[in-house]
């Protein structure tokens, strides 16, 4: 014979049974953001180890002697970028990645500036010419570089092809040119043409978005007020792009410092198109000097730093007087 079993809820006023009570306090306890640390916590650790824990190992590597496939953990302190810029070598790569990043940031901005004013005013076949602008971002840059390596060939006679060919078939072949392969700086400049080419697709984009967002009451208003259209554009568009500009400034910039295939798929053997990144690839793994690669990246990890830094300081500065 069972027993009788009390399935009504206790009367009111009643004490909860202290189990019951228990489990809804460690409930109310617990943590929100508990959840989402515990499903993100795998990419943090990730990020941890295979970013900011490789940056810390090649810091240390770079203030040792390290030389050849054994390692060497020995301390020599800062002598490894001592005698870096005592390099000449080095000397003339910083010098071809400012005229590198010098036109390359300069013609991405004017490229995609003028598509986006293209765009925006209303052309018809937005979608299509707006898709062919974007085409070259979605190319590698080692596909991009073997189609300008062809372009910018600089052979003579029934050898000539690519753009010098063109110049010379529309008689303006005194503007002929040895690109890549001319002497002093023009042969870093020649080769920021094609970076520019398929990064400015991406600042066309920054930059329509920029205009699209900006309202035409107050283009109007200045219209009204007398202004002309130059007057609007520098007076009233120029400021309210300002932040976008800043923005593909400075992605344009940390792309300059770290571009390797590119460079490296035109002709990596040149010394008149090299900079640090191909200088870091060549000295560790074709010479064996490890500690003087990891130098070399520890000294554009400051420099990428050095840029982006400032910049992520003041969105969050602005974010936060919001």
């Amino acid at each position: 014979m069972s027993l009788p079993v009390d399935v009504h809820p206790p009367p009111r006023g009643g004490r909860i049974p202290r189990a019951a009570s228990v489990h809804r306090v460690g409930r109310r306890r617990r943590p929100q953001w508990l959840a989402g640390l515990l499903l993100i916590l795998p990419s943090l650790l990730a990020i941890g180890l295979f970013v900011y824990g490789f940056i810390g190992w090649n810091v240390r590597v770079s203030v040792t002697s390290w030389r050849g496939l054994t390692p060497t953990y020995d301390f020599v302190g800062v002598r490894n970028y001592l005698a870096l810029w005592g390099d000449e070598r080095w000397r003339l790569d910083v010098r071809n990645i400012v005229i590198f990043t010098t036109v390359f940031v300069i013609g991405s901005l004017a490229l995609g500036f003028g598509m986006a004013t293209l765009l925006e005013k209303g052309v018809r076949g937005q979608g299509f010419y707006r898709s062919v602008y974007l085409f070259p971002m979605a190319i590698s840059f080692v596909a991009t570089a073997i189609v300008w390596r062809w372009l910018l060939d600089n052979g003579t006679g029934s050898d000539t092809a690519g753009i010098n060919k063109l110049l010379s078939d529309v008689g303006l072949g005194w503007l002929r040119s040895d690109w890549h392969r001319s002497e002093g700086g023009w042969a870093i400049a020649a080769v920021a043409l094609p970076a520019g080419w398929a990064l400015s697709g991406y600042v066309m984009a920054l930059f329509l978005a920029g205009m699209r967002n900006i309202p035409n009451a107050v283009r109007e208003a200045a219209r009204i007020d007398g202004a002309t259209e130059a007057q609007v554009f520098w007076h009233v568009t120029r400021p309210m792009l300002r932040p976008v500009t800043v923005s593909a400034i400075v992605i344009l910039l940390h792309i300059s410092l770290k571009t390797f295939d590119l460079l490296y798929a035109i002709d990596q053997r040149s010394l008149k198109i090299d900079t640090p990144s191909l200088y870091m690839w060549f000295t560790t793994f074709d010479g064996g000097f490890y500690n003087r690669g990891a130098t070399i990246a520890t000294v554009l990890l400051i420099g990428i730093a050095l840029v982006v830094g400032p910049y992520i300081r003041s969105s969050l500065r602005r974010g936060g007087a919001r």
